[in-house]
């Protein structure tokens, strides 16, 4: 063979492996897990009650680079003025997309339930700390008695998520189990997406409580494509208490799950575990961080 087709050849093979590799990398990489993902602070509520700054250094450590606010009261987080708690999620290196609030029906003068008294302030607060959404975490049993109040909650979602808008946020709902249940013949989770604006109100959807209720994510995944740009990721365990577990630990598939992450319009998550068999949420905390950060996607 001529030196210069050998050359020519060998240079050939050699862009040809490099292309091979490079692609294998991609793949590699494709395959590396789930990327950046949060905490909701419910789930070490109450580390962050006794020790807000140790608490976020810890999730900082463990790599959790986002956490979802679940102490917010009277115009306060976690007892501290917005500068200050701003300031101290800063000096951890967390950053907080979203945070959780209730209707404030029936209520009467509790500063924790904001939306339909205190909604701007509410806005003002999470703009300034940098959110991207607010989220309605729990309807209580009192202001859920009929389809009618369902509706009446949806009316206050298109109102707070126009309000939202203005501040460059987006508003949306988190689920429980009992939004799945039969109610005046009617299921209350569709009435709330039926009767709001896309536009303005979109969806926190809890994986574990959506089967708790014994409805499947990916007919709403399909029916409903895009309105569940936040998830809740949580575990259930193989009993029949279906007991919480750490997310890998329990008979959820989480890899299909995330198979449908485009179509459910997903642009980030939080880990959240509400309760703990073993009395360490730390440590499960932990647990659902490392598996999801080599679950293949």
């Amino acid at each position: 063979m001529k030196r210069r087709p050998f050359l020519k050849n060998t240079a050939a093979l050699s862009v040809g492996a490099l292309l091979s590799l490079k692609c294998k990398a991609e793949k590699m990489k494709e395959k590396q897990g789930v990327g950046d993902f949060g905490l909701q602070l419910w789930s070490v509520r109450d580390a962050m009650s006794k020790d807000a700054k140790g608490t976020l250094q810890t999730l900082a450590k463990i790599g959790y680079t986002d956490v979802e606010c679940a102490g917010y009261s009277n115009g306060t987080f976690y007892g501290m003025a917005k500068e200050e708690y701003k300031k101290l999620l800063g000096d951890t290196g967390l950053k907080q997309m979203s945070g959780h609030t209730h209707t404030g029906f029936n209520r009467g003068d509790d500063a924790t339930h904001h939306m339909n008294d205190r909604w701007e302030q509410v806005c003002e607060h999470a703009a300034f700390m940098g959110q991207k959404s607010i989220v309605c975490g729990y309807f209580f049993e009192d202001e859920r008695k009929t389809i009618d109040d369902y509706k009446r909650f949806a009316e206050l979602f298109n109102r707070c998520g126009e309000k939202a808008k203005e501040y460059g946020l987006s508003f949306g709902h988190h689920n429980h189990d009992f939004e799945f249940e039969m109610l005046d013949g009617q299921i209350p989770y569709d009435i709330l997406l039926s009767e709001t604006d896309p536009d303005k109100v979109m969806f926190e959807l809890d994986l574990y409580w959506i089967r708790k209720g014994n409805a499947d994510y990916k007919e709403y995944f399909k029916k409903h494509a895009g309105r569940f740009p936040v998830w809740h990721v949580k575990d259930m365990d193989d009993t029949e208490e279906q007991f919480f577990a750490e997310v890998g630990s329990g008979v959820i598939d989480w890899g299909d799950v995330f198979a449908h992450q485009k179509q459910s319009g997903m642009q980030y998550f939080y880990v959240e575990q509400d309760a703990f068999k073993s009395g360490d949420p730390i440590a499960s905390v932990t647990k659902s961080h490392d598996y999801l950060k080599t679950l293949e996607v």
